[in-house]
């Protein structure tokens, strides 16, 4: 094992594209960690609200650190956003509802309801500040972080910024109150705000260095030796360089090893594979430029436990490419298996999500099933949409998408969502208008009741967190109330944060309730009828996008999974969650199917759809042919 480049690190980040072993890897760097420092005191954190730390340390995690029995060195904790925001609010409370209302028209007693709604990003911001407070107060000697999928991470990353815009806006509050005190009595007097604005920009400026610092933190990047991968891994390099976070190389897991009998019905299937992770290990090399990057082989079992993971990290090498000197096979289409998907269109469904863990095929999923309608109904028309901040679905057609829909066929289009242009318009459409509403800068009356409508421009010019949930929300609203489609398939997001999306629409609703109430009680001095006349409008269409995801005869939920312990133990949470709020799940894709592998007692509510592992050399689009054929 050659990992003792990473013995300088203090803080190792494990991130990537869903479902390539990020959980394994970290779980297993960590062992490591706690075995060769054992005077140093190791915390194993996770930071993806779908964490699957108990899975596969075989072991229960929570928000509580707790010591593994044979690595008393070695702590595990998964972050409880939830938890957290009460601690948060404990300390901090108070003195940001000071701020608040010294910067707006309201008063402390209506900023109270704020703490118990629904907050977008929550996980993200709770889990940067949670992380640097690790830091900064020496908790631990070394920290390994379990983080959410790649689109998820560059989000808690951006937070920096975000966070250190939102207190150049509260700053700005205080500085009203520091005006009003000079004013009327010739002298101020510091209180409890202006230390609680020293304090958080210390420990803000604290927290950016220590995270950014190259000598002590690395984020390590997975991947898999697939193309959607690595077209991945490339965007998410330069989205990390532009943030400023150091990288400290790339672990490519699950690689085939070349077997030494040959199976005269599993070799082409074999060879397929390797000469495709051959060839992409090759550009990972190059992508990673003097970055080292680690190869990892494909487990015979799931590395699962303290005995298998350590087996595991102890084969991570120098990655090196071996020539393949076998043929390219002739593609094999494998073959049909029963049941098939339900016909969509003929049932009259509106609009398909698809689900499940980063990584077991969601966005091929997706991309055949639209491909499969469009195919069999030529005077329907059909459109696919990305909503993952990670998108993959141009690369699972082989193409460059965009936010504005991209025709593949006469009938078929495919978009991904851009946060950016959405928010933008967000912002044109409520956004400005309601930062100057809160800030008290009114038509209706000359009288100024807060100082700085530009310290609430700055909380709305930022993109902030779980923003992308939102306006995906926002996307599909429109898209059903437009009409167009005949049927709209949805790529989501990996489980944690598809459950936050379909979760908004009760949080935005609440939020848009309590402005509301704000408005009745100040409207005498705010005016604004007609813009909240259009928040009304905004509700209810929110309610009504609510009650249609609610429908089974109009919206139909498709979980992906792959035969893994961890992949079905949190397909199973998630099949539970979505029983919880309303939504029905009757079909469930058993992707990468191989012979001998039975889901059915895990999940006996559902009709399992079996999708056999696909040919590798071959192109996107035929792939995505070649899927659409087995599902319908």
């Amino acid at each position: 094992m050659t990992l003792q480049s990473f013995d300088r690190l203090q803080l190792a980040m494990f991130s990537g594209k869903g479902g390539v072993g990020k959980t394994t890897l970290a779980c297993g760097f960590a062992r490591h960690w706690a075995q060769q420092f054992p005077q140093q005191r190791t915390l194993l954190l996770s930071t993806d609200p779908a964490h699957s730390l108990g899975d596969v340390l075989q072991m229960p995690v929570s928000d509580v650190p707790r010591c593994l029995a044979e690595l008393p060195n070695l702590q595990v904790r998964a972050l409880d956003a939830a938890v957290l925001l009460q601690a948060f609010k404990a300390t901090y409370g108070e003195v940001l509802e000071l701020l608040v209302e010294r910067g707006s028209f309201v008063q402390q007693e209506d900023l109270s309801p704020v703490w118990d709604l629904g907050f977008p990003g929550l996980d993200e911001l709770m889990g940067i500040l949670e992380i640097q407070r690790i830091l900064r107060e020496h908790e631990a000697d070394r920290v390994v972080v379990d983080m959410a999928p790649s689109g998820h991470t560059l989000n808690l990353f951006g937070l920096m910024d975000v966070l250190d815009e939102f207190i150049a806006a509260l700053e700005l509050f205080q500085e009203k109150h520091r005006h009003i005190s000079r004013s009327f009595t010739g002298r101020y007097v510091a209180d409890a705000a202006d230390d609680f604005l020293q304090t958080i920009k210390a420990d803000l400026a604290n927290g950016r260095h220590l995270l950014q610092n190259q000598g002590h933190t690395a984020c390590l990047v997975v991947a898999i030796a697939e193309p959607m991968s690595l077209l991945e891994t490339k965007r998410f390099l330069q989205e990390l360089a532009q943030l400023g976070i150091p990288c400290g190389g790339l672990w490519v897991n699950r690689l085939l090893q070349q077997p030494t009998v040959k199976d005269d019905d599993l070799w082409p299937v074999i060879v397929d594979r390797i000469i495709e992770q051959q060839h992409l290990l090759t550009e990972f090399l190059v992508l990673a430029e003097a970055l080292p990057v680690y190869a990892v082989p494909l487990q015979t079992c799931e590395p699962a436990g303290g005995v298998a993971l350590d087996a595991l990290i102890a084969q991570a090498q120098r990655a090196q490419p071996v020539a393949v000197s076998e043929p390219v096979p002739a593609v094999q289409r494998p073959t049909k298996l029963l049941p098939s998907l339900p016909d969509f269109v003929t049932l009259g469904r509106r609009l398909v999500l698809i689900g499940g863990k980063g990584g077991v095929g969601k966005t091929t999923i997706a991309a055949a099933i639209a491909l499969g309608m469009a195919t069999q109904h030529t005077n329907a028309q059909i459109q696919a949409i990305s909503i993952d901040p990670a998108h993959s679905l141009g690369d699972a057609f082989g193409l460059e998408l965009g936010h504005r829909p991209i025709a593949l066929t006469p009938n078929l289009t495919a978009q991904e969502v851009d946060a950016e242009t959405m928010l933008d318009q967000f912002r044109q459409d409520y956004l400005w208008e309601l930062a100057a509403m809160m800030s008290g800068d009114s038509d209706a009356s000359d009288l100024k009741i807060a100082y700085g409508p530009e310290a609430w421009r700055k909380i709305a010019a930022q993109a902030l967190p779980g923003i992308d949930e939102m306006l995906a929300l926002i996307t599909v609203m429109e898209q059903l109330e437009a009409g167009k489609q005949d049927l709209i398939v949805l790529d989501t997001a990996p489980t944690g944060h598809l459950l936050r999306f379909l979760e908004m629409p009760t949080a935005l609703s609440d939020w848009l309730a309590w402005i509301f109430k704000l408005w009745i009680k100040y409207q005498d001095v705010l005016g604004r009828t007609e813009f909240m006349g259009r928040l009304r409008t905004l509700r209810q269409r929110v309610v009504q996008t609510q009650k249609l995801l609610k429908d089974p005869k109009y919206t139909e939920f498709i979980g992906v999974v792959q035969a893994q312990t961890a992949i079905t133990a949190e397909a199973q949470r998630l099949t539970a969650s979505l029983a919880n709020m309303g939504i029905a799940q009757a079909v469930i894709v058993h992707n990468r199917y191989e012979p001998g592998q039975d889901i059915t007692s895990l999940f006996p509510e559902q009709t399992i759809v079996r999708l056999p592992q696909l040919p590798r050399c071959v192109s996107p689009m035929e792939r995505i042919d070649i899927a659409a054929s087995l599902l319908f």
